[in-house]
C-alpha cells in the first residue's frame, strides 16, 4: 500500500485543518500536525469541517519541527509561493512527505533555503498572495495520487436513481 504524508507546520485556522483532515481521510493520507497549533484539537470548527471522517484519519501531533524530524525520515517536499519549481514537474516517491506552512507566514525560510530542489510551488497569478491552505493540500495530494495511479482509491461510480430510459423524459 502506497503511503502519502501531509505535514502541516503550525496551522492556525481550524476549518482549514478540518478540511485537510477530510482530504486525508478520503485519500488514505497520513496527517502530521506540528505544534504550536492555532486552535485546540477538539475545536468544534475543526471537527465540523472534518464532519464524520475522523474515524478514518491517521493523525500524529508533534511538539515542534525538531520532534517531527527526530521521529520521521523520508523524501520531503516543501510547498511554498517562494519556490522555483512547479509541483507537477516533480516525481513523488512512495512515503513522500508534503509540507505546508501556517496560513499567515508559510513555512520557515530556513527549511526552504536548505531544500531548494524539493521546494515546489503551485502556479498562480502574480498579483495573488497565495491559494487557501486546504485547497493547496488537495491540489498537491491529488497530483501525487494521480502519479501513483490512485492506489486503492475507487475510480468509478454509478448513478443511483437515474436510468437511461429517463433521459428523454427529464429534459
Amino acid at each position: 500500500m502506497a503511503v502519502l504524508n501531509i505535514v502541516l507546520v503550525e496551522p492556525e485556522i481550524p476549518q482549514n485543518t478540518g478540511n485537510i483532515a477530510r482530504t486525508c481521510a478520503v485519500t488514505g493520507a497520513r496527517l502530521h500536525l506540528i505544534e504550536p497549533l492555532g486552535f485546540k484539537i477538539d475545536d468544534k470548527k475543526l471537527k465540523h469541517a472534518g464532519l464524520d471522517y475522523w474515524q478514518y484519519l491517521d493523525i500524529t501531533i508533534y511538539d515542534g519541527l525538531e520532534d517531527f524530524f527526530k521521529k520521521n525520515n523520508g523524501k520531503y517536499f516543501f510547498f511554498s509561493t517562494k519556490a522555483r519549481h512547479v509541483y507537477s514537474d516533480v516525481e513523488y516517491p512512495d512515503g513522500a512527505y508534503l509540507f505546508f506552512g501556517k496560513e499567515s507566514a508559510g513555512l520557515p525560510e530556513k527549511l526552504l533555503f536548505q531544500n531548494p530542489d524539493t521546494t515546489v510551488r503551485i502556479p498562480m497569478m502574480d498579483e495573488a498572495r497565495s491559494l487557501n491552505l486546504s485547497n493547496s493540500v488537495a491540489v498537491a495530494a491529488y497530483e501525487v495520487l494521480r502519479q501513483w495511479k490512485f492506489p486503492e482509491l475507487q475510480c468509478s461510480g454509478e448513478l443511483r436513481a437515474f436510468k437511461w430510459s429517463d433521459l428523454n423524459n427529464s429534459f
